[in-house]
């Protein structure tokens, strides 16, 4: 049976690829959008720029996603992947199942989602 952390690793690799070319996608999707004033009506420009703004945001949320896998391997590749950041103890096997780039155990995770 292959190790865990290798599987991972690999599911990580292939998430950080695929989150590259969405990434790629939606930058292009949220370039500046240029229309013709005289041929193209108001709720046209409306709708061009209520897209732009979708995917800006869809950008920064792929952006984030990107800096977490990549953190995830410079765990893995640093042998302090699993581990929880806060307390430092093993992190759950189905959260990494869920998240292979979770970086909080459920308890540490919880208690900073509490409101103060």
């Amino acid at each position: 049976m292959r190790d865990p952390t290798a599987l991972l690793g690999a599911r990580l690799a292939s998430e950080l690829q695929e989150t590259i070319e969405a990434i790629q996608q939606a930058g292009r999707a949220a370039a500046t959008v240029e229309l013709d004033q005289s041929s193209i009506g108001r709720v046209s420009r409306m709708d061009a720029l209520q897209q732009q703004a979708l995917a800006k945001r869809l950008l920064e949320q792929l952006l984030l996603r990107q800096r977490k896998i990549e953190a995830a391997l410079a765990r893995i590749n640093a042998g302090s992947y699993g581990l929880c950041c806060a307390c430092e103890g093993d992190l759950e096997p189905e959260r990494l199942g869920a998240d292979p780039a979770a970086v909080f155990c459920m308890a540490c995770a919880a208690e900073r989602e509490r409101p103060e």
